[in-house]
């Protein structure tokens, strides 16, 4: 790295990569990083599949050509892959050593937690890094919202909307089983937002007893279907169908959305945050910042250090939570 007049340290070269789950809006912010660092003045590297292609030095230039075409693209044309031994000080390390011999001067990471921590590593070791949250389960604190989580609610409620059609005609109860092995905010916001009659998620206690009960009221005042939302980490939605059709008889579905919740065009929120957000992480990078979080907060830009989001881990609202009871009922 040169350093400027103004005695900064003057980034020449950066790369990004996306690390875990892919979220529908990880390719509007590579483009965004893309289009902004060579906007710059940068010279921009992608490293394919994550920390493990940057271990195997699976890296490609990324041209201002390399991201037309991918705004409106579900997944990430950068690929993306979890790596066991990118965990270990020795896999960090080399990690570290492929950048230094790349000419990388500072890294873009987008994905969630343990993408973040892996980039705050690399930041300790001398490689200044930015993250930008991309993930579905839209658990990630310190920040107004996370990247793919509004595509992924749209896809499940589009889901929602067409499954009641048939629950109606066929006066069913449904189950549907959505993303959510540690967080319910995909549950709960799909719920509320597609009239469920029950949602469960894995932060707040329920009893299937009362899920019984509110479908047994609602038959009793004449109603002739009911939809009911279950995150992943909650209950298994084959469970619990098993358990209301025992308990109450009812013609009960079962319907397991899975990944289909990832992909997909992402959103316009989703598409406008990503750029926001892609574009800001250079600045950040150019600006001298490392091993923090390109964030909004009430609508504003800001770097969140990596401990302040590690500390952050984002929970239900507890007003949206007793909305969606409210509404139920």
């Amino acid at each position: 790295m040169k350093v400027s007049s103004l005695g900064v340290l003057a980034i020449q070269k950066i790369g990004v990569l996306t690390s875990g789950g892919d979220a529908p809006g990880m390719n509007a912010a590579i483009r965004a990083v893309v289009r902004t660092a060579i906007y710059r003045g940068l010279e921009v590297v992608g490293i394919r599949r994550g920390y493990a292609g940057l271990l195997d030095g699976d890296f490609r230039p990324m041209p201002i050509e390399s991201v037309g075409d991918i705004i409106q693209r579900g997944g990430t044309c950068l690929f993306t892959a979890r790596c066991k031994e990118f965990m270990t000080e020795e896999g960090q390390r080399r990690g570290y050593e492929r950048l230094v011999e790349a000419g990388i001067e500072g890294l873009v990471v987008l994905g969630g937690d343990g993408s973040f921590r892996g980039a705050k590593r690399l930041s300790e070791l001398g490689i200044p890094t930015v993250g930008v949250p991309c993930t579905i389960d839209n658990d990630i604190g310190a920040c107004d919202a996370n990247i793919g989580f509004d595509t992924a609610v749209q896809t499940v409620i589009q889901a929602i909307d067409k499954i009641r059609d048939t629950a109606t005609s066929h006066e069913r109860t449904y189950v549907i089983e959505v993303m959510g092995r540690h967080a319910g905010h995909i549950a709960l916001a799909a719920g509320l937002a597609g009239g469920a009659e029950s949602v469960l998620i894995p932060e707040v206690p329920f009893s299937l007893e009362d899920v019984v009960a509110k479908l047994q009221r609602g038959v009793a005042r004449g109603k002739k279907h009911s939809i009911i939302v279950v995150a992943e980490g909650a209950a298994r939605a084959v469970d619990v169908g098993h358990y209301i059709e025992e308990k109450t008889g009812f013609d009960t579905r079962v319907t397991v959305l899975g990944h289909v919740q990832r992909g997909g065009a992402p959103t316009v929120s989703d598409r406008v945050l990503a750029s926001r957000l892609g574009a800001f992480a250079v600045e950040l990078l150019l600006k001298g910042e490392t091993a923090v979080m390109a964030a909004t907060q009430n609508g504003a830009l800001v770097a969140v250090p990596f401990d302040e989001v590690f500390a952050s881990v984002r929970q239900p609202s507890q007003e949206l939570c007793e909305l969606a009871e409210i509404l139920s009922n």
